[in-house]
């Protein structure tokens, strides 16, 4: 079977970060590239990442998206990197476009052996003055809605087995 359609099928969400062993900046970088290459709506390029490696930015994220959660869990599962995904608004496949970057993060973090997982709550974090306020230390002007966060990290326990495919999954018209 091809390699990429391996990474698909092998794929699973990480629960379960080793909280001691950071993801390297060739590997964050390859991951985030991947999420570029997303196909997007007449290829305007609408979403954005955000890659946060900073441990105390990391933390009060994670902070703030509990409280919406209306918990005080780490969201994020103890995962060191947060690559948090917008989209601008004014675009109108934004989500979809949004959507399919997340997909090729949390694939391509399969393909080098990490864990991911897709954490919703971005688009509150973002309407928040907590999110405005990031978007502002970083430079970014715009109308953009977030989408979603991939945690990425080394998982501390191995992949469960995937579920088996429910048999009414796929409908052929031939």
């Amino acid at each position: 079977m091809n390699e990429t359609l391996k990474v698909m099928e092998a794929r699973r969400s990480c629960r379960n970060f080793d909280k001691k062993k950071m993801v390297s900046a060739e590997d964050i970088e390859a991951i985030v590239k991947a999420g570029t290459y997303a196909p997007t709506g007449r290829g305007k390029q609408s979403p954005i990442i955000i890659a946060v490696t900073n441990k105390e930015l990391r933390d009060q994220i994670a902070t703030e998206n509990a409280k919406i959660m209306g918990t005080d869990m780490d969201p994020f599962y103890g995962a060191p990197v947060i690559l948090i995904v917008l989209a601008d608004k004014t675009i109108p496949t934004y989500k979809y476009d949004g959507s399919l970057v997340m997909g090729n993060l949390m694939n391509a973090a399969e393909s080098l052996g990490l864990g991911s997982i897709w954490i919703h709550r971005a688009k509150e974090e973002f309407e928040s003055d907590f999110g405005k306020k990031i978007l502002s230390d970083l430079g970014i002007d715009g109308d953009y809605e977030g989408i979603g966060h991939c945690a990425i990290g080394y998982a501390a326990v191995p992949a469960p087995a995937s579920a088996p495919r429910k048999g009414n999954y796929v409908y052929y018209v031939k």
